[in-house]
């Protein structure tokens, strides 16, 4: 079965001014992106597709992309924030796309087969790309199946400071039935708190990480439209891939599987974070998970 990766990629770089000023992770230059991309093709994913700002498309074909020539098809789409459908206009003062929803919809032209979608700075972990394609496999054909890896909540934080995630609620079959957003969630001894909420650990929360058939693109579209129609107005309003899937959830349109793993996600949220993801990738290379050199 071809399944395609679609990477979340257009606010790469952003913090350092362009790809080639990233600070690496890998013992040979990888960036957290590479380890996702092997990881997809070691769990059976055959083509990549990078959603990223126009302007950095040279960055990307001269790192990322070079690496990957002979190990996985490659394509790239540009999120723009004019970007828009027939009859809509770009509001005065906005100045950003629209948010990982519109990002999804850049790619409707070039994927045309199972798709997972995941977030370019964020490390998974082989398990999870695994469950997702042995997913999209087994529910190949079924236009209303999506779904979601449930991470722990517990294997998602960072010493460092506060985390928002996006915290699910399930029914008793597993399926998402929404995603609320928590804000300055944190580690506070040995517990979790999120202002006087206390989180056991265990729940399972969305890292952006999704399986979808190319029968969604026709909700990101009638949704989008929908969006610029209430929210046009709003400059710095969002279109994000959770507020999709919950509405399609609530109109009985598709069913979403949590897909759980236990695997220890972990990124660079403060600069502090970046030491322990060096060692963490360090220790799997050590264990045997990963070569010292992913592409070589």
């Amino acid at each position: 079965m071809n399944t395609t990766l679609v990477v979340l990629a257009a606010g790469m770089g952003s913090r350092y001014g362009g790809l080639k000023q990233m600070d690496p992770v890998g013992t040979s230059g990888e960036f957290i992106i590479d380890y996702s991309i092997y990881d997809a093709i070691e769990a059976g994913f055959n083509k990549v597709v990078f959603i990223i700002r126009e302007e950095l498309l040279q960055d990307f074909k001269d790192t990322i992309g070079s690496r990957l020539t002979g190990h996985i098809k490659v394509e790239y789409v540009f999120q723009k924030l004019e970007d828009l459908p027939d009859g809509f206009t770009l509001p005065e003062g906005r100045e950003k796309p629209w948010g990982t929803g519109q990002a999804v919809l850049a790619c409707a032209d070039v994927v045309k087969e199972p798709f997972a979608v995941i977030n370019a700075d964020d490390f998974y972990g082989r398990e999870t790309f695994e469950v997702m394609a042995k997913f999209l496999e087994e529910n190949q054909g079924n236009k209303r199946a999506t779904s979601m890896a449930g991470f722990l909540l517990k294997n998602t934080l960072s010493d460092y400071g506060t985390v928002s995630r996006g915290v699910c609620s399930s029914n008793t079959n597993n399926e998402l039935e929404t995603v609320t957003e928590i804000t300055a969630i944190a580690k506070e001894g040995d517990k979790i708190v999120a202002g006087d909420v206390v989180y056991s650990g265990n729940e399972h929360v969305s890292m952006n990480f999704w399986g979808f058939y190319p029968e969604i693109f026709e909700a990101f579209k009638s949704q989008f439209k929908d969006f610029l129609t209430t929210g046009i107005g709003e400059a710095k309003s969002e279109f994000y891939i959770p507020t999709v899937v919950n509405k399609c959830i609530t109109d009985d349109e598709v069913f979403c599987k949590v897909l759980e793993t236990s695997c220890q996600w972990f990124g660079v949220t403060y600069p502090e974070d970046r030491p322990d993801v060096v060692a963490k990738i360090e220790s799997m290379i050590e264990a045997g998970q990963y070569p010292v050199s992913l592409w070589k």
